[in-house]
C-alpha cells in the first residue's frame, strides 16, 4: 500500500516577520508554486506571503489538519520558536 504525505506548513514575506501564514496540503510543491503565483489563500497573496519556512509530513489527512490547528491555536512567539529550531536560517 502506498502511503500519500501530507504537510502542515508556515509561509512567510520578504520580511520575514512581519507576517506568518500555516497551511496544509497534499503537495507542498505544487502549493508553495500556487502562493508564488497568487493563487490561492486571499490572506496570503493580501501579505505576499510565499516564502517557506518551515513544514512537518503526516502520512494522513487528519493528523495534518489537527496538528495545522493546534499550530494556528498557539502563539506567534511559539511558532517562532519552533521554527527557529529547525530553520534557524
Amino acid at each position: 500500500m502506498q502511503y500519500q504525505n501530507y504537510f502542515v506548513y508556515m509561509l512567510t514575506n520578504a520580511d520575514r516577520h512581519s507576517v506568518l501564514y500555516i497551511g496544509v496540503t497534499n503537495s507542498l510543491e505544487r502549493r508553495a508554486s500556487e502562493h508564488s503565483l497568487g493563487l490561492g489563500s486571499a490572506f496570503a497573496r493580501q501579505y505576499n506571503a510565499h516564502k517557506l519556512i518551515y513544514f512537518e509530513a503526516y502520512r494522513d489527512p487528519t493528523s495534518a489538519i489537527a496538528r495545522e490547528k493546534q499550530l494556528k491555536r498557539w502563539s506567534r512567539a511559539k511558532n517562532e520558536a519552533l521554527i527557529a529550531r529547525r530553520n534557524p536560517e
